[in-house]
């Protein structure tokens, strides 16, 4: 009975042992077909002992007549080498090398995870099966493998296990997989390999193991876990025993308790297969699950619709999950998280910290604090977490201490980092130490770490990141803390103190009077006494706050020549540090006079030759007033007095400008002037205003219109080049360049579409290269009515999948930097700064698909060297861009006519001048003006009054002495 239970359990495991077989078969052949070197004749050996004595070419799916036709083809390559013996000879001469080169570097860097992926693959090409399992080895002891990567290794192995030695090392390796990450699909296999072995002794128990476990894991996975079920029922059906029907019954109501899809599909099997009636409480919990099964259903559905990592629908998940509080499906969402978002500390954190705080299973947490730390070896917190948790559970010193030096190689990105691994495992050395005892062995090694951590700081760190990440000398203080508060030993707290000092903390009054505190509680009044003398002479920011506190304790406990003494010192300091600020504050004072002198002497140098300039042009300007106001006249005179033309076309050519400017600022009116060769700019500047109508804008065309600005000016038909490029997006209305009043191209231009969607597209085309300047298109507003409106097409904010590199070389193209980051992930964006000619700045944006990707990224990338240069990688988190602040309203025409304080785009000026007419100054200035008194209630009452002034009435204000 038990052998014919034991061929009939064996049986469902036929199809799973083929199935990688046979996908190993079309790999070998997809292989064969591109060319590259096919398995060793040692793998193909291995190959045959493993399928035994009876394996033969039709058992591989093989004819004799293929066999034959082999034979032909290999004699006629003897025969007559051809070319693909060649290429083979060269594939595989190639992959040596690139073999040589991986291994190489991983002697170099062991963390690269990608140098590790692309060395098994190659060994596996090459059919070095010993290496193969040796660089599997290495990789699985520094990173965890994915679900694919434990599937090609158990495959491989299981093809080569022979006896029962080889079944536990495979078994071993199965415990490791499931370790790692939470797989459904490795479980499953687990499960399926372990029926082989029900023959064996103790087999049935195994199987029965495995799969409960496997229910444990991932049985409540709502999407996957259906295939264990089904087959660890499969199993037990297969065994035909009567007491083995319970078995399937018990299996049947546990899974239809559980919330899974297709559930409805596993109730009508079990009516079927049940002889009879179905209890009333599976009834009732199937119902239930059908229940939980509607609620579940959201996050479910919103997962299989998103793209992976889907980490903001896991988060979601996980709240869910936490508020209904069942542990199992809250370790079991977590997990799942997990698969998809290994490198999201955050993620990591959280798991862990609800472990610790709700689960506090010893096993389980040391698991997945060990796996955590192996995910993202540069988070200092996780590292920290993990040795409280060791420490919390009991685990052995040497194991601890062994996690600590683990994390010292781990790679930190800040030095602070490095601070803070130091402090917790310093921490747990003082928790170890009984300081009821005088000297013992934990005291001991407490003290030479604090000297090793101080060295470690000073050396390793310093040397790597400039810094030694501890300013403050917090170990320092922890050290004094240790021996002045549990050792009683203040001499040597005093010595530590001093060495703080002397690191530059001696300007700082906050290390001062933690000195202090510290002489209060465990010293003598005569150190603190001193101490507080020697904060008063070295303080520098707060000098007062000492003074204060010395002058406090000298009138508690100090006696008269105690007080005169501190007096005396703290008068003298006082006087000192104020005459020294009183100093600083005349030469800055200097320095501001000195600058508004110089300004005012630039100021006045500029309206003499702006007076000048004037006084010479004034009957010039009368005459051009004059003929502005008559153009029949004027046209009369161009042909009677042919001198004067030269004028009158400068005059035109000035209002066409101006009419260009304000066209400019409105982002509206805009005025299309054709180029011509030097010598007629000047007959088109002046027969424009005649021949040319004014192009008045509508700004209910705005929404189909887009602004194109920074142009090359070298561009000779401006419209002619514009057009192709903007009629890709939709059917083009009008382009509208505009020229300078000589003729010449400004630079920037307006697109008027058909359709608003053809200018929303036409947007898109912001940035792209025109004759080697990259051309901005921008939305067409007027900033008169929107004086607020801006416009910048990428995020401020912090953005977790994107990177930010500096330090590259300019010759560094974009094709060649996407290359170095596609090798860390799928690129989905890549920008390189440029300047507004279009020059690189050695600056560049890099979006990953997720975060995770450019976590791994900015650990593998930074501090790399492109072209001599050494870059630097980090997570992009731009400053926050200064918005200015909003003018005042514009003062009415007899409103006093002050400077205004608002600074312009472009920032503060380097001289803050008033361009107010100093004449105006002075009647501003005066207690009493002409038309009443100057304060605000007079201006208001007399604004409407005070006359308009025209330029040339400024102009003789100027010219006032």
């Amino acid at each position: 009975m038990a052998t014919a239970a034991a061929s009939s359990a064996s049986e469902p495991e036929v199809e799973p042992q083929a199935g990688p077989e046979a996908e190993g078969e079309e790999d070998e052949a997809k292989a064969a077909s591109v060319g590259r070197k096919v398995p060793s004749r040692a793998v193909a050996a291995d190959a045959a002992k493993t399928k035994g004595p009876g394996w033969d070419l039709h058992q591989e799916g093989v004819s004799e007549s293929d066999g034959d036709e082999e034979d032909a083809m290999a004699s006629s390559a003897e025969s007559s080498p051809g070319e693909d013996e060649w290429e083979y000879d060269e594939e595989e001469e190639k992959n040596q090398l690139e073999i040589e080169r991986l291994e190489e570097q991983l002697s170099i860097n062991a963390y690269d995870y990608n140098c590790h992926v692309e060395l098994i693959r190659l060994l596996r090409l090459e059919g070095e099966l010993n290496k193969v399992r040796m660089a599997r080895q290495k990789m699985s002891e520094i990173f965890p493998l994915t679900e694919e990567l434990w599937l090609e290794w158990l495959h491989d192995d299981i093809s080569m296990a022979m006896d029962g030695l080889d079944r536990e090392h495979v078994y071993e390796l199965f415990e490791r997989a499931v370790t790692d990450y939470i797989c459904p699909n490795i479980w499953l296999e687990y499960g399926q390999y372990s029926v082989g072995g029900i023959g064996q002794k103790g087999g049935l128990e195994k199987v029965r193991s495995v799969f409960e476990r496997a229910l444990s894991s991932v049985g409540l996975h709502m999407t996957k876990g259906l295939a264990i079920w089904e087959a660890y029922r499969e199993f037990e059906s297969a065994i035909v025993e009567a007491a083995r029907l319970e078995k399937v019954h018990s299996l049947f109501r546990r899974q239809l308790a559980i919330p899974l899809y297709d559930m409805e599909a596993t109730f009508a099997e079990y009516e079927e297969w049940s002889e009879e009636p179905i209890p009333e409480s599976v009834l009732q919990s199937y119902q239930r699950a059908l229940e939980q099964l509607e609620k579940y259903k959201p996050y479910e559905e919103a997962l299989l619709q998103a793209e992976a990592p889907r980490l903001a629908e896991y988060q979601a998940y996980i709240d869910f999950e936490m508020k209904i509080g069942d542990p199992a499906r809250i370790q079991l969402i977590f997990e799942r998280a997990l698969v998809e978002n290994c490198l999201v500390p955050d993620l990591w954190i959280r798991y862990s910290q609800y472990l610790d705080r709700q689960l506090k299973v010893k096993d389980l947490v040391l698991s997945v604090h060990s796996r955590a730390v192996r995910n993202c070896p540069w988070t200092v917190a996780l590292w920290s977490r993990y040795l409280l948790a060791m420490e919390r559970h009991g685990v052995d010193h040497q194991m601890i201490s062994a996690t600590f030096e683990s994390a010292l190689s781990a790679g930190f990105i800040q030095a602070t980092d490095y601070v803070e691994i130091w402090q917790v495992y310093l921490d747990y050395l003082r928790r170890r130490v009984d300081f009821r005892q005088d000297s013992s062995k934990e005291l001991e090694e407490l003290r030479s770490m604090f000297t090793r951590a101080l060295e470690y700081l000073q050396q390793e760190v310093e040397e790597r990141f400039s810094e030694s990440g501890d300013p403050s000398c917090m170990i320092m203080q922890s050290w004094a803390r240790v021996e002045a508060r549990l050792c009683n030993n203040m001499q040597k707290a005093r010595e530590l103190w001093d060495s703080i000092m002397t690191r530059g903390n001696a300007k700082y009054a906050n290390m001062w009077l933690e000195y202090y505190n510290l002489e209060r509680a465990h010293g003598d009044t005569q150190h603190c006494r001193k101490a507080l003398h020697r904060a008063v002479q070295c303080t520098s920011d707060y000098p007062e706050h000492v003074c204060e506190v010395l002058l406090t304790m000298e009138r508690t406990e100090g006696t008269l020549e105690d007080w005169d003494v501190a007096i005396q010192k703290t008068e003298t300091r006082l006087a000192r540090v104020n005459e020294q600020r009183m100093k600083a504050a005349e030469k800055e004072a200097a320095l501001v006079q000195q600058e508004e002198e110089r300004a005012e002497q630039r100021k006045k140098v500029r309206a003499e030759k702006k007076a000048l300039k004037k006084k010479k042009k004034t009957r010039g300007a009368d005459k051009r007033k004059a003929d502005e106001e008559d153009e029949k006249e004027w046209d009369e005179e161009v042909e009677e007095q042919p001198s004067k033309r030269r004028k009158l076309e400068n005059s035109l050519a000035s209002g066409v400008s101006s009419a260009v400017e304000e066209e400019t600022e409105l982002s509206g009116e805009c005025v299309t002037i054709d180029v011509g060769p030097p010598s007629k700019q000047k007959e088109k500047a002046a027969s424009l205003k005649r021949d040319m109508p004014k192009v008045a804008h509508d700004s209910s065309k705005d929404s189909v219109t887009v602004f194109v600005s920074n142009l090359p000016y070298s561009i000779e038909e401006p419209e002619a080049k514009l057009r192709p490029l903007f009629e890709a997006c939709g059917e083009v209305v009008q382009i509208r360049p505009i020229f300078s009043n000589r003729g010449d191209f400004r630079g920037y231009c307006y697109v008027e579409f058909k359709e608003e969607k053809s200018a929303q597209q036409a947007l898109q085309l912001d940035r792209k290269t025109v004759e080697g300047r990259p051309m901005f298109v921008s939305p067409c507003v007027d900033k008169s009515k929107n004086p607020d409106f801006k416009v910048f097409r990428y995020s401020t904010t912090l953005e977790k999948h994107k990177l930010f590199i500096s330090g590259l070389p300019f010759s560094c193209t974009k094709e060649e930097l996407e290359d170095i980051c596609k090798a860390h992930g799928t690129v989905k964006d890549l920008r390189l700064v440029t300047n507004r000619a279009g020059k690189p700045k050695g600056l560049a944006y890099v979006e990953y698909e997720n975060e995770s990707q450019a976590s791994q990224a900015v650990m593998k990338m930074d501090g790399m060297t492109i072209k001599e240069n050494v870059i630097k990688v980090a997570i992009s988190n731009p400053p926050q861009r200064k918005v200015p602040e909003k003018p005042e309203g514009r003062p009415g025409p007899g409103a006093p006519m002050v400077p205004r304080q608002m600074y312009g785009a472009r920032g503060k000026g380097r001289t803050q001048l008033s361009l107010l007419p100093r004449a105006l100054q002075r009647q501003s200035a005066a207690p009493q003006a002409e038309n009443g008194p100057a304060g605000p209630a007079a201006t208001t009452s007399v604004a409407t009054e005070a006359p308009k002034m025209s330029n040339a009435d400024f102009a003789k204000l100027l010219l006032r002495k």
